[in-house]
């Protein structure tokens, strides 16, 4: 039985999902959002596989990580213990995606950054700039803006810390963190929000 995940992908991809349920055995479930990823793949104590979606993504985001996962499993099922992200993975995600790369499935300004993710995919596709931001549309959620839109020089609060925005540095910006005053690297595409002194 498979969680009903057909509001949470573009309509016309249902079939191509129906067909990769059907020829692969897991159980889908769609959890709360969690921090740290959007998705994962995990063999039960009882044998069998367990594949896990966050709830808060978008249909273009749910259906991408939805596949990744999908390609953990047939990697695992053809290939047996090989690193997680490792060659054969790209190679059966890559596969997997195509037939999901077309306008009527994804916009057409989103195919150009998910071709280039394609040709090397990473574990996480927060780790491509241009693609999470094309994936959001360029917009953040409710309340909150990316790094990139806020002004050099000014505040934001990240995880209940208050830091401060200063250059880029070639994809990323350095920030302060005004707790220990130590500069971390934010990629363009995280999710802050905009610290005010009221």
């Amino acid at each position: 039985m498979n969680a009903d995940y057909q509001n949470f992908v573009p309509l016309k991809a249902i079939p191509f999902i129906e067909f990769l349920l059907n020829e692969h055995h897991f159980t889908l479930k769609i959890v709360n959002q969690r921090e740290t990823k959007h998705g994962d793949f995990r063999q039960l104590p009882n044998g069998k596989f367990q594949i896990t979606v966050n709830n808060n993504l978008n249909k273009f985001q749910f259906l991408l990580t939805l596949v990744h996962e999908i390609a953990h499993h047939v990697t695992h099922q053809k290939f047996g213990r090989v690193k997680p992200h490792g060659k054969e993975w790209k190679t059966v995600f890559q596969h997997l995606m195509l037939p999901f790369l077309r306008p009527e499935i994804y916009p057409i300004e989103m195919l150009p950054y998910l071709a280039k993710y394609l040709k090397n995919p990473k574990a996480s596709t927060d780790s491509d700039a241009n693609l999470s931001l094309a994936l959001r549309a360029n917009t953040a959620s409710v309340g909150k803006k990316f790094v990139f839109e806020i002004p050099e020089n000014s505040f934001f609060e990240f995880k209940n810390i208050i830091y401060k925005k200063g250059q880029k540095r070639r994809t990323r910006f350095e920030c302060l963190n005004m707790t220990n005053n130590k500069v971390y690297l934010f990629n363009q595409n995280v999710e802050v929000h905009k610290y005010t002194n009221d």
